[in-house]
């Protein structure tokens, strides 16, 4: 089952069963089946908050990824500040709404076995963003 929901901030507008059927084929690409997965849409602080804490960062982020997957099936917590994703959104000249959805299917390909630690993995990540992309 997917979740959406929101913490400090308003939920995004979205057409939930559209976007739910959509991370599923995803998924399905890679040999993976979803299973509980929890977007979470909140603010700068918030995200700041859960960085410093679970992963000893200190700065804002746009989307972080905790990973229950157990097998093919996927399962975690995607928290998506949505105040980086409108500011990343002016920055790369791109909509809101696409950059909302590039930054829920990167958390979906992290649950996916996609990492992007180094430059190649990056590379790598984006493409398959890019692709995810084209099949909504």
């Amino acid at each position: 089952m997917i979740r959406y929901t929101s913490e400090n901030v308003e939920a995004p507008k979205l057409y939930r069963n559209s976007i739910t059927g959509w991370i599923r084929r995803v998924a399905n690409k890679y040999g993976k089946i979803v299973g509980d997965v929890s977007f979470i849409f909140c603010d700068d602080i918030k995200i700041l908050e859960i960085n410093k804490q679970f992963l000893n960062h200190d700065y804002y982020t746009d989307v972080i990824t905790f990973d229950y997957t157990e097998g093919d099936v996927i399962g975690g917590d995607i928290f998506i500040s949505l105040e980086t994703v409108e500011s990343n959104a002016k920055e790369f000249l791109t909509t809101f709404d696409n950059e909302l959805k590039r930054v829920m299917i990167h958390g979906i390909l992290h649950l996916c076995g996609q990492n992007d630690k180094t430059p190649e993995e990056k590379q790598e990540m984006r493409y398959k963003e890019n692709l995810a992309l084209q099949l909504i």
